[in-house]
């Protein structure tokens, strides 16, 4: 059995920064100085739990401009993929920015993940781009 808990940054750290860590820190190999931003602290951070308490995964949403939302930071563990558990925290947020009223909700996806998020109801828009030294692309969803 797994849960997901949605708070603001003080409740949600520890948990969201183990998973952060071990994903786009060990494993993908992004600086510590890239990985933390301000925006921890305005965000909404979804994390995945399972029954013993452990973060399996997470993600956050920003509301950048008035209609439109922006998912980003979103992890789950290695072992812990191909189980769902990246959709389940993709459509938490995806509530989170209806019940605010966002018109659109907006991510930078790595390539290797575009087609989860096309899957998810994602198009892409724009040139693909480098962030952090990894191969993005801008992503957008309708919520209306």
């Amino acid at each position: 059995m797994t849960y997901i808990e949605i708070g603001d940054w003080p409740v949600m750290q520890a948990a969201a920064q183990s998973i952060r860590t071990a994903v786009f820190v060990q494993e993908q190999g992004i600086a510590p100085d890239d990985e933390w931003d301000t925006d921890d602290a305005t965000a909404l951070h979804a994390v995945l739990f399972d029954s013993h308490g452990m973060p399996l995964g997470n993600a956050r949403l920003l509301q950048p401009s008035n209609n439109i939302a922006k998912i980003g930071r979103m992890a789950v563990l290695r072992e812990m993929r191909g189980q769902g558990y990246g959709a389940r925290l993709l459509q938490a947020l995806l509530l989170e920015a209806r019940r605010r009223g966002n018109k659109e909700v907006h991510l930078h996806a790595q390539r290797t993940a575009e087609g989860f998020y096309v899957a998810q109801g994602f198009s892409a828009f724009g040139e693909p781009f480098d962030e952090v030294g990894i191969a993005h692309v801008a992503m957008r969803m309708g919520l209306v």
